[in-house]
């Protein structure tokens, strides 16, 4: 799938056909790596949110098709922002940028942050993608 197209996503699904939908599109966005260091962390106090969050995170709403991936990606980086998430914030550059996104297109993201969500959050922001995207190189 590009990332211009929409996901799709069945309708009436069940829990178990959200859940493997949200893993192949959890796997998409966040890369196999990342998906399976969050599964082997999962234990007995976990599992019931790893099971919800790929159920509805990644199996209903990623999945949805009313907004492709770069879209949701921004969406997803002021939330982050906005709510001083910047661990969180880290892995989701990683994403916007697995979803097409580039570091200009981030860095315009967060500076929209600045205005809306405070200069302060997008300072920490700049900071976190600043890393990242070193990494990323």
């Amino acid at each position: 799938m590009s990332q211009e197209q929409e996901p799709e996503q069945e309708q009436g699904a069940t829990d178990a056909g959200r859940h493997a939908q949200g893993m192949r599109t959890r796997r998409e966005v966040l890369g196999d790596a990342h998906v399976d260091r969050a599964v082997a962390r999962t234990d007995g106090f976990t599992a019931d949110f790893q099971d919800m969050i790929t159920r509805y995170a990644w199996g209903e709403i990623w999945s949805r098709p009313g907004l492709d991936r770069k879209t949701r990606s921004c969406v997803t980086l002021t939330a982050m922002v906005a709510g001083g998430h910047l661990e969180e914030l880290a892995m989701h550059v990683r994403a916007a940028l697995r979803n097409g996104l580039t570091p200009d297109e981030i860095k315009e993201v967060l500076l929209q942050t600045a205005i809306y969500c405070g200069v302060p959050a997008a300072n920490s922001a700049f900071a976190v993608a600043q890393r990242v995207l070193a990494e990323e190189g």
